[in-house]
């Protein structure tokens, strides 16, 4: 029952080029990036990435896309990654974009055994119609559109409307980052960091996690546990140095009002 592995390169040793790969994180709360540090020094390559973003520019998935070892990402939207953006309208990755609230559920839906599921969100768009460009050509041309997707009207507490029919996703692995682990795999996510996180755990065959901190089986109470170890079959423990490379995506700050204090200094 001991799920824990001395090293993230020994956890990730065995992914294989042309993995599909659920990843947890939003921007850079909640981002696997130990492992995703692992996997690239790894070497592993045309990899299919399933995330709600592919990292930012230097960081995160960010890392694997400069080096060239994605082939294809389901994400819900490009974000400000600059480098993810022209791989995209350069040909050399295949994306499929995927509203934020359909691919959580797509997630989960494959990690709970639901092989697909009607939604209202993105009927009567390109979501349904297809044509959305999932690659394009050197020259800038459309090389490859999605798929019409199935209809179906229903009429919901007197509401009715069409629905459209999005899959299940399932990969072959899953990365995630978790405060708080124990030997048996449960994880407790920090705040905003569970995210994608218990998703990306529940939908892979195999679950890799990084923990800040490992604790003895019994230390979670029940009410802790945001992803059960059942999910879960490797735990990496990370370093502090590891842990504490939190980087922030955004620093806004507002001017400080002035107060009687700075002008009498003034």
């Amino acid at each position: 029952m001991d799920k824990t592995v001395a090293s993230a390169a020994e956890a990730v040793a065995d992914i294989p080029a042309g993995a599909s790969l659920a990843v947890g994180g939003f921007g850079l709360s909640g981002v696997p990036i130990v492992l995703i540090r692992a996997l690239l020094a790894s070497g592993v390559d045309r990899l299919e990435v399933v995330s709600n973003n592919c990292g930012v520019d230097g960081w995160g998935l960010g890392e694997l896309l400069g080096a060239g070892r994605i082939r294809r990402v389901i994400a819900s939207y490009i974000g400000e990654n600059k480098e993810f953006a022209r791989q995209y309208l350069g040909g050399e990755v295949e994306v499929e974009l995927t509203p934020q609230g359909t691919l959580a559920e797509r997630l989960r839906a494959g990690g709970v055994g639901i092989p697909a599921f009607y939604t209202a969100t993105g009927a009567g768009t390109a979501v349904s119609e297809g044509g959305m460009p999932l690659r394009y050509a050197a020259d800038g041309t459309v090389a490859l559109t999605s798929l019409p997707k199935e209809l179906r009207p229903f009429d919901v507490f007197g509401d009715a409307r069409e629905y459209v029919l999005e899959q299940a996703i399932r990969t072959d692995y899953g990365l995630v980052r978790a405060a708080v682990g124990d030997r048996h795999g449960n994880l407790r996510f920090e705040k905003s960091t569970r995210n994608f996180n218990p998703l990306a755990g529940m939908a892979a065959r195999i679950t890799i996690a990084e923990v800040d901190e490992l604790v003895e089986p019994g230390v979670l109470g029940p009410d802790d546990v945001h992803l059960p170890g059942i999910y879960v079959d490797r735990v990496v423990q990370l370093t502090p140095d590891q842990a504490t490379e939190l980087p922030i995506e955004k620093t806004t700050v507002r001017p400080r009002p002035r107060t009687t204090q700075d002008e009498e200094t003034d």
